[in-house]
């Protein structure tokens, strides 16, 4: 009995690989399948319920696209000013740095004699 036990139990994962093997792509195609015939049915049988779920689902869809077009367009804005403000201070910082060399007088004039 116990012989026989142990070659019932070698036995059983051979057969489970066999099934693990078996189990391919066209198991997957049959119950993509199967599902999508499932949904179907339903969809057919509850059209409002359906026709509710794009109405709201698609609303948010459309709402959360607005926005993110929306949220770019400012990004953009706002990058343009930057650059634009950017420009601007190295501007000034070197128009400032040259006249500041230029009309840097000698010390010995801002002191007054007595």
């Amino acid at each position: 009995m116990t012989s026989q036990e142990k070659s019932e139990g070698s036995q059983q994962p051979a057969a489970t690989d066999k099934q693990l093997e078996s189990y391919s792509y066209t198991n997957w195609a049959d119950k993509i399948q199967q599902q999508y015939q499932k949904i179907k049915e339903n969809a057919e049988t509850y059209p409002y319920v359906w026709g509710s779920y794009i109405v709201v689902y698609g609303g948010f869809g459309l709402w959360f696209a607005y926005r993110w077009r929306k949220l770019r367009k400012t990004e953009n804005r706002v990058r343009v000013l930057q650059d634009r403000l950017r420009k601007l201070v190295d501007a000034e910082a070197s128009t400032s740095s040259s006249s500041a060399a230029t009309s840097k007088a000698p010390p010995s004039s801002d002191i007054s004699t007595k």
